[in-house]
Formats: structure tokens, sequence, C-alpha cells
């Protein structure tokens, strides 16, 4: 039977005050078995959920039903609960929860974690974000308790450390989604210990993770072979060595953020794209050292790429440019923000590109000195274009930025106009440049 979703219910021949009286002879409750009101209900957001209980006793019951409560979302909600409710929800929901956030919820402890893992055994999706009450406890009790557990958000969960790690690959085997960013007391030796157990994980979050070295990544390549997404943001202690052993054992890869590890230089990715040719997303901002030779052989193997993140990667021209637009046609966002050695050729050939005509939604160029009006008629061929940045492109003119959104009206184009020093009221009728204004 094919369902269809709920947007009316409509009961013929009935006054409002039949069908909605406050009382649980209501017609409603006479017309409608329990068991369609209850899948009535399970359409319903929680908010309406709490409202539709407040109407009488039987609509009370059906409510709170935990097959209703599946799924828990209290950011939008309200974060600031005491761990009594989270015990209150777990009581009420019990094996029928599948997936709780609690992102945000600052008063939430272990205690009340350690009740929620005793009666929501079969929870498959847990996020923590922000709970930063809560220790590697919490972890125990997830491991002892809740074996079904695929995916895990602690980020910013500081007191957590490989005890925790530990824990969890001998309790929770079936994690594939695990964002630890931010939770620096962690080591490799807590990477070793959770991959050994948990060597299904599909992503894996370690932004900020500091205290990690190459060898962390060694004990991922080992036992993480379906690896798909991997965010080693800020590790600042990583190397080319790391890397190339990530490339080496998880060929699946197609995410990888190593945003300022300062490190890197073009032996990452030359190993990217030698062993890793479903490469979508590459985020490399601040790795100062890579140059174009990198990316002219990064761009020849992996012609999936989507999104590339070189923010002050300085080194790169033109010549990035130029290959990306031969190899890479899938080429949505890219950002060149301190790019300062790009100019007006390379976003011609960006521009005139597969990805230019077809793909490109958004192009990052703050700070590209280099970058005047031409450019902007050169991404008027960009129909699918949907934001340039341009702030400190000191050579854009105000009139040239009118001109790309008469052809491109959908366009919004982030800059900010300033005089230039000094200012053409003091220095004569000189024109005023783009350094950084927003046109919508």
């Amino acid at each position: 039977m094919m369902l269809f979703p709920l947007k009316s219910v409509i009961i013929a021949a009935c006054s409002p005050d039949e069908v909605f009286s406050n009382n649980d002879e209501a017609l409603i409750n006479k017309k409608l078995p329990k068991e369609l009101l209850l899948r009535i209900f399970s359409f319903l957001d929680i908010v309406t959920l709490c409202r539709c209980a407040q109407v009488s006793k039987a609509w009370n019951v059906l409510a709170l039903d935990g097959s209703n409560w599946q799924r828990i979302d209290l950011f939008n909600f309200q974060t600031d609960i005491e761990g009594r409710v989270v015990e209150n929800i777990s009581k009420r929901c019990g094996g029928f929860l599948r997936q709780l956030s609690l992102r945000g919820c600052l008063g939430v402890g272990d205690s009340s974690l350690k009740t929620f893992a005793q009666n929501c055994r079969n929870i498959e999706h847990l996020n923590l974000n922000g709970c930063t009450k809560i220790t590697d406890s919490t972890c125990y009790s997830l491991s002892r308790f809740c074996s079904k557990l695929k995916h895990l958000d602690l980020t910013s969960c500081v007191a957590i450390t490989n005890s925790s790690l530990k824990g969890l690959s001998e309790g929770c085997r079936n994690l594939e989604h695990l964002n630890l960013s931010w939770c620096d007391q962690i080591t490799k030796d807590g990477i070793e210990a959770l991959v050994k157990g948990c060597s299904g994980l599909k992503a894996l979050f370690l932004r900020g993770c500091t205290q990690l070295e190459d060898e962390a990544l060694k004990h991922i390549q080992n036992h993480c072979h379906e690896l798909v997404i991997l965010n080693l943001q800020s590790c600042t202690q990583i190397s080319d060595e790391g890397i190339v052993k990530i490339c080496r054992g998880c060929h699946r890869l197609q995410s990888l953020c190593v945003s300022g590890c300062s490190n890197l230089t073009d032996a990452s990715l030359t190993a990217l794209g030698l062993n890793c040719p479903r490469l979508k997303i590459l985020e490399a901002a601040r790795c100062s050292h890579l140059t174009d030779a990198g990316f002219t052989l990064l761009a020849r193997n992996c012609h999936e790429l989507e999104k590339m993140d070189l923010e002050e990667c300085v080194l790169i021209t033109d010549s990035t440019l130029i290959q990306l637009s031969i190899h890479c046609p899938k080429l949505q966002a890219l950002s060149l923000s301190h790019c300062e050695l790009i100019t007006d050729d390379g976003i011609l050939h960006l521009s005139n590109s597969t990805c230019g005509h077809e793909r490109l939604q958004v192009l990052e160029l703050d700070n590209c000195l280099l970058i005047t009006d031409v450019t902007l008629e050169h991404l008027e061929n960009c129909h699918n274009l949907e934001r340039i940045e341009l702030y400190d492109c000191q050579q854009v003119t105000r009139a040239g930025i009118k001109r790309i959104r008469a052809h491109l009206p959908h366009v919004k184009v982030h800059a900010y106009f300033a005089p230039v020093t000094p200012p053409p009221s003091v220095g004569g009728s000189g024109q005023r440049l783009c350094r950084c204004c927003i046109i919508l």
C-alpha cells in the first residue's frame, strides 16, 4: 500500500464543536479508531504533539505514545533543559526512540544520559554537540546499553578522553559517523582503540584535535577502508606522511578537510590524485605550501570534484584554474580568497569551461588583488552562478558589479566600497573602487 503525506482530515456532517470538543467523548474520537488517530499523530512535530496532548485525556495518551517520539530534536524547541527532562523522555519513548538531538543542552550530564542509555537501547543517532558537562562516563553507558548506535556527535565535549573511544570500540561497533571535533584530549592511542573496534566508520570528524599526529592516521589507514568523509581541520601536527597513509588505505574517500594543516605540500595532493579518484570535496584553506604542480596532478585524476576551498593557498596561479577547467566539469563551489596571483585570465578559462557554463554556483575571490571588472564580464557566462565574494578586490568597480547584475539578476555579489587612499574628496576625482558593500 502506498502512503502519502497527510495534509488534512475531513469529517463530513460534523460541526467544529462536535469534532474538537474538549471531551474524551468528542465525535472525532468516536468516528476515527485509535489506530488511525495514532497514525495521524505520527506526522506531527514535537510542538504540535505537545499541544494535542492538552486537548483531552484521550489525546494526551495518543500524543505521548512512544511510537510518535522516534525522532526528537530539542535544539529548535528548548535547549535550557535539565537532566530530568531527558530522563522523562527516555522513560516515555523507551525502545521507540531512534534519533535524539541534545545539541546545545548545557544542563545535561552523565547521570541523565545513563538513564537514557538504559531506557533507549535502540537509539541509532545521538547528537551531544556542546553538551560540555558530559565525561567518559556517558560513553561507557552508551557502550554498555546502545549497541545499535550508528551516528554520534560529541563536538566540543571537551572532557572526553581516549577512555571514551576505547569504550565505544567495545560496545558500539556499528558506528558509522563519529564527530570528535574540538575534543582536544584525544591522542593517537584513542584513535587506535576506536578504529580497531569500529572499522565500519564512514565519516570521522577530528577538527581541532591538536594532539593528533601522523601515527593516528596510520591506524585509520589500517582499519577504516570504508571511510568516505575525513575532517582534519586545524590538526596542526599532521604532515604529508599521514595524508599519504590515509590515501593509500581509504580509496573510497570523497570528502577531505585539511584546512589549517600548514605542513602539507604537493606530496599530499599527489597521493590524493593517485589513490582517491572519487574525491568530491577538498578543503585546503591556509595550506600555503601547495602549488600548481600538486593541483595539476589532482585535477587530472579527480574528475568528480564539486567543491574546493583553496583560501590562502598563496602559491597557486592561473595554471591551477586552467587544469580545473579542463578536468573537473562538476565543480560547483570554489574559494580562491587571498590567492593573490590569480588574474582575469584564470577566471576566463574557468567561465568558458563545462563547469563554468553548467555547474559553478559559488566563487569566492576576496583579496584577489589582480582581479578587475574583466573577471565579472567573463562570469556572465556562468548562468548557474548564485554568489560571488569580492571583498577587497580593489580593481573591481561598482559599474562592473552593476553590469553582471544586469546579466545575472539572481546572483548575489558581496563586496564593500570604500574610498581609495587618499579619499576622492581629498585626492581629486579618482574613481571609487571596490575594497570590501553588499549588492543583493
